[in-house]
């Protein structure tokens, strides 16, 4: 059988502010299966931002065991953390965050670049990429060029473009309408579940979360 994508043992997060601790994350548990879509719902404010960069190892301050593709990473060096970001998760954000003086393709070939992929393996692969979420016609428009609902699209073929393990999704349609965000959020799950990634989507929106394969909730710091 293989190994989870993510397993969390007792993860805490907590915070001192105005000389009161605030405790974010108390001793948080989650498994994810491979090619598993898991939603974590809550409301604004809960804490599902700071659990997402807990498994994105983002940044420190967390206790607790953090094992990501059966690699215990929580206690690794920040370069350590960077080659298991590198190689195994892809990052959807609510805002899509692209390079503005690079068009679609370039945006989604850049991050292949980097992990070092050949130049014109990488051009197909987000042209593939880009053309399966119906953007097949925008290849070099750059972003100011195309609509929130197509720039959150590039996003996710960026995410997905070094075949990552696990995608990590925040609020991922939060900035789009009701109508946009369903279209997005379809064409996501079918091409992740195309791709055989799994994903952990945070979300608060109840009708979005109950297309996924699994919810969790995120209540008072624990998964309920």
């Amino acid at each position: 059988m293989n190994s989870p994508v993510v397993k969390l043992c007792s993860v805490e997060r907590s915070f001192e502010q105005g000389g009161e601790v605030i405790e974010v994350l108390r001793g948080v548990d989650l498994t994810v299966q491979p090619g598993e879509i898991v939603a974590l719902l809550g409301p604004s404010g809960s804490g599902k931002s700071t659990m997402l960069q807990a498994v994105g190892l983002l940044e420190g301050g967390f206790s607790g065991s953090i094992a990501i593709a059966g690699i215990e990473a929580s206690a690794l060096p920040s370069d350590g953390r960077t080659k298991v970001r590198r190689d195994h998760l892809g990052f959807v954000y609510q805002f899509h965050h692209l390079l503005p003086d690079f068009n679609a393709l370039e945006n989604v070939v850049m991050p292949q670049m980097v992990a070092g992929a050949d130049r014109a393996e990488a051009g197909a692969r987000a042209e593939h990429l880009l053309t399966a979420l119906g953007l097949e016609h925008r290849l070099t428009h750059r972003p100011s060029q195309l609509s929130g609902g197509e720039q959150q699209r590039v996003a996710v073929a960026r995410a997905l473009a070094n075949r990552p393990t696990l995608v990590l999704a925040d609020e991922p349609t939060g900035n789009l309408d009701e109508v946009t965000a369903d279209r997005v959020l379809g064409q996501f799950l079918e091409l992740v579940r195309g791709e055989g990634s799994a994903a952990l989507v945070a979300t608060h929106n109840e009708r979005l979360a109950a297309r996924m394969d699994r919810v969790v909730r995120l209540h008072e710091g624990k998964l309920v």
